[in-house]
């Protein structure tokens, strides 16, 4: 049986909203976990970034986030090497290059125990859904993900249009 008209409709405007609601919350508890670890929420998504993809060159990590004030990317990986999340080292390849890699160790010991506890309620809820219902939800997530990256990228490389 189709869905009517009416019905879809509204089912779209609820997920539009729930997804609203998602990104505002998924931002602010960002937010609160990197306070929590004396970071703030670039600092974090840095170190996430460095985590997942690898070491990055200063100008590889200010690319990915974002950062191209002066000496923002130097600020911040000052900070994080400071406090033990980063390290930083020269290249084997090109000696002129210097790397930035997590310090994992240093990160999980900070952000470990608030993940960990979020990732135990996630687990919990999990364990109700089928094999093909969590597998739908993360095609939903990875889809998610991918069109904020393209998006993102798309805003960082258009023009500012002033009103």
């Amino acid at each position: 049986m189709a869905d009517s008209p009416s019905s879809r409709a509204s089912a779209i405007a609820e997920h539009a909203e729930a997804m609203r609601s998602f990104m505002a919350h998924a931002v602010l508890f960002q937010d609160a976990v990197a306070r929590s670890a004396g970071l703030n929420g670039t600092d974090l998504q840095a170190l996430g970034l460095l985590l997942s993809d690898g070491p990055a060159t200063p100008g590889e990590l200010a690319q990915r986030t974002g950062l191209t004030a002066g000496g923002a990317i130097t600020t911040m990986l000052d900070r994080l090497e400071r406090g033990g999340f980063v390290t930083r080292s020269r290249d084997a390849a090109d000696r002129r290059r210097v790397l930035v890699s997590a310090v994992p160790e240093a990160v999980f010991a900070e952000v470990g125990p608030v993940y960990g506890a979020v990732a135990s309620r996630w687990n919990e809820y999990l364990d109700t859904l089928s094999e093909e219902q969590i597998r739908f939800a993360t095609e939903f997530l990875a889809r998610a993900a991918a069109f904020n990256r393209d998006e993102t990228e798309r805003l960082r490389r258009a023009p500012r249009e002033r009103s």
